[in-house]
């Protein structure tokens, strides 16, 4: 299965490559769309191009089922003007609006629903700890409406994609251990755990103290299993070793228990060396081998109980990849920059 974070602007066969490749694809779009805030956006263009990419492509292509993403970090400038986006309440009940016009206008044809895309990633800023708090407020609100107004007659599912690395730790020494758990408690049981246990892990409660905001009874019952799968982002594992001053026993916190699971990316890069010929640049060694490891893995851990409903490779084709831009390729497709963007598997 592959991922793309692009709108499709041609049709998918054109690329030539085997039909698995395209059994799903994830595509963004935009809260600029929402029509109360057309006056700010181009909303009309935006119709058009996942009109293209999910009507005529799901119709015209053998297989192809989109999942889409309704936020990956595009918010629109006036929002942040008007109220710095999701630092301010006023965000939830715009997404609910835009989340609901995209159920309206396309959920007909539209069966898997992401809300947000790694919302610790675009949390991470002056104030992370409110932003990641309404945007897990917004997500609930978004999966609400869809459950009450839509999911029934739409047959469709609502989940949240979350990043993560995996973390080790350094040593044998029971302190490290600790640690890497805490580490997968503020980069993945930051947004888990509110929507399974009501609250915030145990060691950010203790870190962050007064500045980690705090749910409502009715919020925490709204965001409570707010999600029919988690889709995961990750990329690779990091070691995790005991900062003094540590005395929080997080050794027994699990997720994943009885959660259906999609890996909604996960893929490696390499420099972009214009200096390659082609058939240089094709002989794809060592992303073979990541993806043959962690396939293997993944059917591992589905033998051992885990329910893993699909996954994602990212990434479709070589694409701007945020600040690193051209300079990196993630792409299982070859994208020639220097011929007119050909493409080749």
């Amino acid at each position: 299965m592959s991922q793309s974070g692009i709108l499709i602007n041609q049709p998918v066969t054109s690329l030539k490559v085997a039909p698995y490749c395209f059994t799903s694809i994830i595509i963004s779009c935009s809260p600029a769309s929402l029509a109360k805030l057309a006056r700010y956006s181009k909303g009309p263009q935006f119709q058009v191009h996942i009109e293209h990419a999910v009507v005529h492509q799901h119709h015209h292509t053998k297989g192809l089922v989109p999942f889409v993403t309704l936020f990956h970090w595009d918010l629109p400038q006036a929002l942040q003007d008007e109220y710095e986006g999701f630092l301010s309440p006023n965000i939830i009940n715009d997404f609910q609006d835009y989340a609901e016009l995209c159920f309206k206008e396309f959920g007909d044809r539209v069966n898997h629903w992401i809300t947000l895309n790694e919302p610790h990633s675009y949390s991470m800023g002056t104030e992370p700890y409110m932003a990641s708090h309404n945007q897990l407020l917004a997500h609930a609100a978004a999966v609400k409406i869809y459950r009450t107004n839509y999911q029934a007659s739409q047959n469709g599912s609502i989940g949240i994609t979350l990043n993560c690395h995996w973390f080790l730790p350094f040593s044998n020494d029971t302190l490290d251990h600790q640690a890497a758990q805490r580490a997968l408690d503020f980069m993945f049981g930051w947004f888990m755990q509110p929507m399974t246990t009501e609250e915030y892990p145990l060691s950010m409660v203790s870190f962050v103290g007064n500045r980690l905001p705090k749910f409502t009874r009715e919020q925490s019952k709204i965001l409570t299993g707010s999600f029919d799968f988690i889709g995961v982002n990750y990329y690779t594992s990091n070691y995790a070793a005991n900062i003094p001053h540590s005395n929080n026993d997080t050794s027994k916190s699990t997720y994943f228990k009885d959660t259906h699971v999609n890996l909604t990316k996960n893929g490696m890069d390499e420099l972009n060396d214009p200096t390659l010929s082609l058939e240089e640049a094709l002989s794809d060694t060592y992303r073979i081998d990541y993806f043959y490891r962690h396939l293997y893995y993944i059917s591992s851990a589905i033998k051992h109980g885990v329910k893993v409903q699909g996954y994602f490779a990212w990434s479709l084709l070589d694409n701007f990849e945020w600040i690193a831009g051209y300079t990196m390729r993630f792409g299982i497709n070859f994208v020639d920059y220097k011929d007119n963007l050909k493409k080749t598997p």
